[in-house]
């Protein structure tokens, strides 16, 4: 179930070839990731800051008892095994108690995002059928909004309320309710195949959906996190990531993987700056790190220089989310001398492709398939494509006979599209479209929605934006393809500039040549736009489809 190689002692071939699943019948998460390390004491769990300078320290006996505590308070509020709980507050420690709690009584989690608003949560808490949320004060104003909506939730616990609120609005006090409840709790037996959690997609196309997923998704990732945090855990391993714990990369790439190695974890609540992020990195000895490209981004241009100014241990850097591009890998190498490996999955088959120190990395490429999981390119048949064709990344539902444990369930109370997203042998659909190389690495290509034609040529926004990075003038970019007459859709680039630079004619030329010495002339945009900001997710990745609508209704064809 888990690898104990040092990155000298293997190579790809010998890792993949000596790699098994071993998934038990009966698992549970908040066992795994919790209650088996509790009898330690001294074994610290997490490290929790705000923006304010708050700070607390909490060892993993410290959260078994308060998840303990919790238990019993949702036993007592009549949650059973299989109903529906939502966790929707930011990184913090009740966060993180939240989640043991649930899992260990067998309820189903339901993460949502802090971020999200009055309208989102809604549809989501409606169609899980939530019962009982557990909120804080940056979440609980939103809920009460939409409550008289949502005839399910009979109950709501509240963090950092004040006792006036709370009272008003018939909310528990997490205080209150836990300080007064047993810190002895019996877990529950659970299968593997049990559900644990519902994450909700972006819902790119259609209404969000709820990705099922079961107790054993986090053995399923757990080879990819090793491998791509070069055989975590090693001596001082110390992990931050400013993903939310609302989402997979927060949960399954951060939170459960490095709980479940008994390993320390930094929660910051606040907004990412990048200045704040070498901080964060630097007074607490962070040493691994998932960083999404975008913040990487920001992180380049705001501190060009990281060593000079800070006092930096770092060990491993995952990203993932969109490429990382040829300028961040390098600048990485040399200002961090951390290589950054590379990780591609989605919440319903996580961790699946990427990079390690077990394989040299390629910069620009996704990486090789982890152990584990069986990948390939498939066309729109579902019939795989050979090597050097571009098509759909895909993922079986087993590898080498045996099923794949970080496939979800299936997506909640939707069999139709629970049918469509696996056909074909298994496959399960991901909607990117990358080439695979002679020597096993996946070259992203795009989304199957991003990928355009123009003048006949096929192109994807990647390189494209990546190139513009490189210029000095830009801090972001987002390239789309737009209507036009005469070859059918034309590269258009949105490009947000560094402090102090002025968007006009001669930087909109110079952008063009820029491009054009490097890349082909019909990947040129022939046209640029400055925005003080791109569209982006909760999740750090660029809403092009929303830039690509724009375009649309400006052209009067939406």
């Amino acid at each position: 179930m888990v690898m104990h190689l040092e990155p000298a002692a293997a190579g790809y071939a010998a890792i993949r070839e000596g790699f098994r699943w071993d998934v038990p019948e009966r698992y549970n998460i908040g066992v795994d990731i919790c209650g088996r390390w509790a009898s330690d004491r001294s074994r610290f769990a997490l490290y929790y800051e705000d923006e304010a300078g708050n700070t607390s320290a909490w060892t993993f006996w410290d959260i078994q008892q308060a998840a303990n505590r919790l238990s019993n308070v949702l036993a007592a509020l009549s949650t059973l095994r299989g109903d529906r709980v939502a966790i929707m507050m930011p990184q913090r420690p009740h966060t993180g108690i939240a989640h043991v709690a649930i899992y260990q009584m067998g309820a189903v989690a339901v993460p949502l995002s802090h971020l999200f608003g009055s309208d989102a949560l809604e549809y989501r808490l409606q169609d899980a059928g939530v019962h009982l949320a557990i909120v804080d004060d940056s979440t609980l104003p939103k809920l009460l909004e939409i409550r008289d909506r949502l005839p399910n939730l009979r109950h709501i616990i509240g963090v950092d309320i004040s006792p006036e609120v709370a009272a008003a609005a018939g909310v528990r006090l997490w205080n209150s309710v836990v300080e007064h409840a047993s810190p002895r709790f019996v877990p529950v037996d659970t299968a593997a195949d049990d559900p644990a959690l519902i994450i909700y997609t972006s819902g790119t196309t259609g209404n969000p959906k709820g990705a099922l997923m079961a107790h054993r998704t986090l053995i399923g990732n757990l080879s990819g996190f090793v491998c791509s945090h070069d055989f975590f855990p090693q001596p001082r391993d110390m992990f931050w990531s400013p993903a939310d714990w609302a989402w997979t990369g927060g949960l399954f790439d951060v939170l459960l993987p490095v709980w479940r190695f008994g390993m320390p974890l930094l929660a910051y609540k606040g907004r990412f700056e990048a200045e704040k992020a070498f901080q964060l990195i630097e007074r607490y000895g962070v040493r691994n790190t998932f960083l999404f490209p975008t913040a990487l981004k920001m992180m380049m241009k705001a501190v060009p220089d990281p060593k000079a100014r800070y006092e930096l241990d770092l060990r491993t850097i995952m990203s993932a989310g969109e490429p990382v591009g040829e300028t961040v890998f390098h600048w990485a190498k040399e200002k961090l001398g951390v290589g950054i490996n590379e990780m591609f999955g989605q919440t319903e088959m996580n961790y699946v492709i990427g990079n390690s120190a077990a394989w040299p990395a390629r910069p620009g490429a996704m990486g090789r398939a982890y152990p584990g999981h069986r990948v390939s390119i498939i066309d729109e048949n579902g019939v795989e494509l050979p090597r050097g064709e571009t098509g759909e990344v895909a993922v079986n539902r087993h590898c080498d006979g045996t099923p794949d444990p970080v496939v979800m369930l299936e997506y909640w109370k939707n069999p139709a599209a629970s049918a469509e997203k696996f056909t074909g042998d298994g496959w399960g659909h991901t909607g990117d479209l990358a080439r695979l190389d002679a020597d096993g690495y996946f070259w992203y290509q795009g989304r199957t929605d991003d990928i355009f034609k123009s003048g006949g040529y096929r192109i994807g926004p990647a390189e494209i934006e990546n190139c513009l990075l490189k210029h000095a003038a830009v801090a972001n970019a987002a390239v789309v393809g737009v209507p036009d007459e005469v070859r059918g859709m034309v590269v258009k680039a949105f490009v947000v500039l560094q402090p102090g630079v002025v968007g006009d004619t001669a930087l909109i030329e110079g952008l063009q040549a820029h491009v054009r010495q490097t890349l082909a002339p019909y990947e040129t945009p022939k046209a640029i736009e400055f925005v003080d900001a791109l569209p982006m997710t909760t999740t750090g990745k660029v809403q092009r489809r929303i830039l690509r609508q724009r375009e649309l209704e400006k052209a009067g064809l939406k």
